[in-house]
C-alpha cells in the first residue's frame, strides 16, 4: 500500500493541472451564461449565434480535460484498492501528505464553490428562457388569435365588449 501511495504522490501534480483546467472551465461557463443572459435580453441573433459557437468548440476542446480526469481517477482507485464511482477528492486527500493534501483540499473548495454558483446561475438562465418563452408564445396567441372563444376588452367608459371574431388589428375605436 505505501508504494501505492508513493506513486499517488508522484501523480497529483498532474492532477492539480486537471483541476485548474476545471476551475478555468466552471468560470468560463459562468461567464458564458452571463453573456448569454445578455444577449438573450438585447435580442441579439447573430452575437447568440456566434457564442454558441464557441460554446461547441471549447466543449469540444475540454473533452480532453474530462478523459484526462477520469483515466486519473480510474488510476487511483486501483491504486487505493476502491471503486471508481468511491474515488473522491476527500478519499485521495485522506491518504495524501501535508503540503499536497492543502492544494486538493483549495482546490475542491474552490470547484465546489464555483459549482454551486454555476448551478444558480444555470437556474437563472432556465428561467429567464422559460419566461421569454412564455412571453413569445402568450404574444403569438393574442396576435394571432389562437385559442380565442372571445376576447374581453374595456373601453375608456369601463364597459366590457366582447370580440368573438378573430382579428389581427382591431381598427374600432
Amino acid at each position: 500500500m505505501e508504494s501505492a501511495i508513493l506513486g499517488i504522490e508522484g501523480k497529483i501534480d498532474e492532477l492539480l493541472v486537471v483541476l485548474d483546467e476545471d476551475i478555468r472551465h466552471v468560470r468560463a461557463s459562468l461567464l458564458r451564461l452571463d453573456e448569454l443572459r445578455g444577449l438573450v435580453v438585447k435580442r441579439d441573433q447573430a452575437a447568440l449565434g456566434r457564442l454558441l459557437e464557441k460554446i461547441r468548440e471549447e466543449s469540444q476542446e475540454y473533452s480532453l480535460n474530462e478523459s484526462k480526469r477520469e483515466s486519473m481517477r480510474m488510476g487511483f482507485a486501483a491504486a487505493l484498492r476502491c471503486g471508481v464511482g468511491d474515488m473522491t477528492l476527500s478519499r485521495l486527500e485522506s491518504v495524501l501528505g501535508d503540503e499536497k493534501r492543502i492544494e486538493v483540499a483549495q482546490r475542491k473548495v474552490e470547484l465546489r464553490s464555483l459549482t454551486e454558483k454555476l448551478q444558480r446561475e444555470h437556474a437563472k438562465t432556465a428561467m429567464l428562457l422559460s419566461d421569454c418563452a412564455r412571453f413569445n408564445s402568450a404574444l403569438l396567441r393574442g396576435i394571432l388569435g389562437i385559442g380565442n372563444t372571445g376576447t374581453t376588452t374595456y373601453g375608456s367608459d369601463g364597459v366590457r365588449r366582447v370580440q368573438s371574431n378573430s382579428v389581427f388589428v382591431s381598427l374600432q375605436f
